[in-house]
């Protein structure tokens, strides 16, 4: 997990900076990005890509790396955005709002990004996987994912006839289902239902 780390920090780069995002998939909500700095030479316990981890061993590395960290950044793009400029772009929005809100903090010589391109100067590479090669692409799935999924209890507050907080707001028969029973809410990405609802599905 640190191949990739070790190779900059051997050539000079000291502040290399994860990239990753979560929600692209989900039909409801924000995608959330995450930007993270990890101290040079520093090998965390148990970090792999989030999706691999239980929630209860994402929220324990969120801590860890919360208090390791040299520097994090967490970016947002809401449902009206996502529908308005479509997945992939929302998706690299957040990782710039992210790159933008760790450089208050650090500002990071060398970008590792999970599979895309950030809209930035620093010097970079997309990672294919890359949640599960780097650790340092794995700390941002993981501090974007425990952010996200906290965000989806807050939602499921609001809108609890959806049942947000078990399914995070993916494409679930359970969320399939109540989406047809209650019709969308404001949250939902329209641009993602389409394939799944009726024609006579009241969006609002």
């Amino acid at each position: 997990m640190l191949d990739y780390e070790r190779d900059l920090w051997s050539n000079g780069f000291r502040a290399v900076a994860g990239i990753d995002e979560v929600g692209r998939g989900c039909l409801f909500g924000d995608v959330v990005a995450a930007a993270v700095v990890l101290p040079e030479g520093i090998e965390i316990e148990g970090i792999d890509d989030s999706k691999k981890l239980s929630e209860k061993k994402r929220e324990e590395l969120y801590g860890i790396i919360s208090d390791c960290a040299l520097g994090i950044g967490i970016g947002r793009v809401d449902a009206a955005t996502v529908d308005s400029i479509n997945i992939k772009q929302a998706a690299r929005l957040a990782m710039k709002q992210a790159l933008a809100k760790l450089s208050e903090t650090v500002t990071p010589d060398y970008l590792l990004v999970d599979a895309e391109k950030v809209d930035s100067p620093i010097r970079q590479l997309a990672v294919i996987h890359g949640d599960a090669l780097s650790q340092s692409i794995a700390a941002a799935s993981i501090m974007a994912k425990v952010t996200r999924d906290r965000l989806c209890l807050q939602w499921d507050l609001d809108f609890p006839e959806y049942g947000l907080a078990s399914h995070k707001g993916y494409a679930t028969k359970t969320h399939r289902e109540a989406i047809l029973k209650y019709g969308a809410c404001p949250l939902h990405r329209r641009t993602f239902l389409s394939g799944i609802l009726n024609e006579q599905l009241e969006l609002f």
